[in-house]
C-alpha cells in the first residue's frame, strides 16, 4: 500500500510560544529542530511509510527538508494547521497515495514500532488510526485510508472529533495509544515529564533544520 506520511511544522519563530517562561527563544528553537529531526529520521526506519512530505510555510524547514530529500508542501498565507494538512493530502492523492499517515513533529519519544504499528491495519478497506495525546483531548497521529477520508480537526478537543468523524464515515476505528505518541511538547509540564522519563531520547540525526 501506498503510504504517505505528512509532517507539519509551523513557522520557527512561532513555535512553541507556551514554553516562553520555561525556554528562552534559542533554546525552543533548538527543541523544536531537534524534535523535527528525529521524527523524520524515526518514520524513515518505518517499513510502511513510502515517501515522507513535510508541509510548512517556513523558509529554513523547506530548505533542511529539500536538503534531506523529502518532499515539501508549501503553506502559503497565515498559518491554518487544517488546511495546510488538507492542502498535502490532496498532493498525495495525486502521486497515488492510498493512506495517509499525520504525525506531529513533536514528539521526542515516538518509535517506529509505534508508527508501524499504526499502519498495521491497512487492508483496503477504509480505516482511520487516531494516536490521543496523554491527556487524551489531542491527537498526536493520525492514520486516513483513504487520504481525506475525514476532515481535519486538530486542535483542542481534536481527538472525540476525529473518532465521532470516522464512525460516521462507517469506516473502522483504531484507538492506538502508545508511550512515545502520547507525549507531545506543548507545555512547561510536558518538559517535566520528558526529563522524568528514565530513558534519554536519541539524538537526532543528520543536518538540523
Amino acid at each position: 500500500m501506498n503510504l504517505w506520511a505528512i509532517v507539519p511544522v509551523k513557522p520557527l519563530d512561532q513555535a512553541k510560544s507556551r514554553l516562553a517562561d520555561s525556554l528562552a527563544p534559542p533554546q525552543r528553537l533548538t527543541l523544536v529542530q531537534d524534535m523535527l529531526a528525529r521524527t523524520i529520521a524515526t518514520l524513515r526506519m518505518v517499513p510502511a511509510v513510502r515517501q515522507i512530505a513535510v508541509v510548512s510555510g517556513d523558509a529554513g524547514v523547506k530548505a533542511w527538508s529539500l536538503q534531506a530529500g523529502l518532499r515539501v508542501v508549501p503553506e502559503r498565507g497565515e498559518p491554518n494547521l487544517n488546511l495546510a494538512l488538507q492542502t498535502a493530502t490532496k498532493e498525495a492523492l495525486s502521486q497515488g497515495a492510498q493512506a495517509v499517515l499525520i504525525v506531529h513533529a513533536d514528539l521526542p519519544r515516538v518509535t517506529a514500532d509505534e508508527l508501524q504499528a499504526m499502519a498495521g491495519g491497512l487492508d483496503g478497506t477504509p480505516l482511520v488510526v487516531v494516536a490521543p495525546d496523554r491527556r487524551g483531548s489531542g491527537t498526536n497521529a493520525l492514520l486516513c485510508a483513504p487520504p481525506g477520508l475525514i476532515e481535519y480537526r486538530f486542535g483542542e478537543g481534536s481527538f472525540a472529533l476525529h473518532c465521532a468523524q470516522a464512525q460516521a464515515a462507517g469506516a473502522r476505528l483504531v484507538v492506538h495509544s502508545a508511550p512515545g505518541l502520547a507525549l507531545d511538547i506543548d507545555l512547561p509540564e510536558d518538559l517535566d515529564v520528558l526529563s522524568a522519563a528514565s530513558e534519554a531520547p536519541p539524538a537526532p540525526p543528520g543536518r538540523e533544520p
